[in-house]
């Protein structure tokens, strides 16, 4: 892989491409390929937020797989609530694995970048809402099994996480579709928080630590937010990026302490857009 040189204080960086929400159908062949087989020459990986379908059925997802298969670098995925659309989840599973992507639910992932490891922990995530205004785990039992499913999705990025700090990563990712926090929500209306996030996402971040948290999901919302803990949280739907992907910088020295905003991860557009 290669590194587009070291970041304002001198530290070399890994170059992280990311887009969730491009809903490819049927109809969508190579749609994004002119932009993806850009990446070689600006990122060191691609994270694909979810929603990648429309209705989540295999011919869909064999679109996907096309316009990702062998571009020049990895591409690490999740699902999103598109992608299950159709109840087939597995078989889209298999099929943008077969196509080389690193398709994670609850699972990591660790990529060399120029002699560093960076790890990414995935899973899809769930709904539910955020701090003072979330569902609780009482009452019904639709209702505790609508709390319970958010609770182990986010039990399993802690878990993902924590594999990453064991590997001694230099950078952990936390790629997720449903949002972590309320700040990238901004611009959606406030009734539907709760269907686009959960603040138990939030809480494993910080519990088992990150250097940037990346999302989608929230199509009206806005790009930058931030955990309680200070991890910074991207939201990378392709109608807020307005790009084919967004592109972050972040120091591969091994520290995770909080970056400065000079070294903070920094969108640079795409040169092709969706249109």
């Amino acid at each position: 892989m290669t590194l587009l040189g070291p970041d304002r204080t001198g530290r070399p960086v890994v170059r992280v491409a990311a887009v969730g929400d491009i809903h490819l159908g049927e109809d969508c062949a190579g749609l994004l390929r002119p932009a993806f087989e850009t990446l070689p020459g600006c990122a060191d990986l691609l994270l694909l937020a979810g929603d990648l379908t429309r209705h989540g059925t295999a011919a869909e997802a064999r679109v996907v797989a096309a316009e990702v298969a062998s571009i020049g670098v990895p591409v690490v995925a999740v699902l999103g609530n598109h992608d299950h659309h159709a109840d087939e989840p597995e078989e889209v599973v298999r099929v943008l694995r077969d196509a080389g992507v690193r398709v994670l639910e609850g699972e990591s992932t660790v990529l060399p970048v120029a002699g560093h490891k960076v790890g990414v922990a995935g899973v899809k995530g769930f709904c539910g809402g955020f701090v003072g205004r979330s569902a609780g785990e009482f009452g019904e039992p639709e209702m505790k099994a609508f709390v319970r499913t958010a609770r182990r999705s986010a039990d399993r990025l802690a878990g993902a996480l924590a594999e990453l700090e064991a590997h001694g990563c230099a950078v952990r990712i936390a790629l997720t579709h449903f949002s972590p926090v309320p700040d990238t929500l901004a611009g959606e209306p406030p009734e539907i928080y709760p269907f686009l996030g959960s603040y138990l996402l939030a809480e494993a971040i910080d519990a088992q630590g990150a250097d940037l948290a990346v999302h989608g999901h929230a199509h009206l919302g806005t790009e930058h937010g931030m955990t309680a803990g200070g991890v910074r949280v991207r939201n990378v739907a392709q109608p807020v990026i307005d790009h084919a992907f967004a592109l972050y910088r972040l120091p591969l020295d091994g520290r995770s302490a909080h970056p400065s905003e000079a070294s903070a991860p920094t969108p640079v557009p795409a040169r092709y857009g969706l249109g």
